[in-house]
């Protein structure tokens, strides 16, 4: 590398845009709206941030060219800019999956990996299982997260409904649960109660987000996409 590479402003930019994406609340707003726009009152109810905190840290993401927003009446709604920014997402939650897995690998050896195993169902073997229709697709995200995007022949019950909804599910099928992504803890507690209750559960901990930066078929209330 030359000197004038170094000193090249695409450095200087990509810093100014790690910078910004260096704290974990404005990552977890960009992974909320990468699944669809929201107004700051959704976003302050998906992250349990308070509405100034919210604010603050969607000006940020605006200012960076990460975010856009537009008007609906008196509500300020969030979108994606334009270019790879879920891109960007995946490839830095690929790179916190790695360096967690090697981290708890050193930690825990082989027991946490084969119990992790067993609790959880990769991609790959979610698609087979689904072309095998051998298993039945279980989003317990809230309802409105659900109509604006799904795994194909997903059912929804909100995790905080599930126990009094069970009987909604098969029992002569694997149950998979799915939620919002690997910080979601919905499908973990989903898969808690599942067991509790004798159901043959797993769950796909990488969720939602996943399936679309794998550019997979998707569902919502009007078409199927791929």
């Amino acid at each position: 590398m030359t000197d004038s590479d170094t000193h090249h402003p695409i450095f200087d930019l990509s810093a100014d845009i790690a910078r910004t994406l260096g704290h974990a609340h404005r990552l977890v707003l960009l992974n909320h709206i990468a699944e669809g726009e929201k107004a700051v009152e959704r976003l302050t109810d998906l992250t349990g941030l308070g509405v100034a905190n919210t604010s603050q840290h969607l000006q940020h993401l605006k200012r960076a060219g990460l975010v856009q927003t537009r008007r609906d009446g008196k509500r300020v709604l969030y979108r994606l800019a334009a270019g790879p920014i879920e891109m960007v997402l995946a490839a830095l939650r690929s790179l916190a999956e790695h360096n967690n897995a090697q981290l708890r690998e050193l930690v825990e050896g082989g027991a946490a990996n084969t119990a992790a195993r067993l609790e959880n169902i990769s991609r790959e073997e979610l698609i087979r299982r689904m072309n095998e229709d051998s298993i039945v697709l279980l989003d317990v995200r809230p309802a409105d997260e659900f109509a604006t995007g799904r795994l194909p022949r997903a059912i929804n019950i909100p995790v905080e409904e599930l126990e009094l909804r069970l009987a909604e599910l098969p029992r002569d099928k694997l149950v998979v649960a799915y939620c919002r992504g690997v910080r979601c803890v919905l499908s973990a507690d989903a898969l808690a109660i599942l067991r509790a209750h004798g159901w043959v559960a797993r769950r796909f901990e990488q969720g939602f987000p996943d399936w679309l930066d794998a550019g997979l078929d998707v569902e919502d209330g009007h078409y199927n996409s791929g």
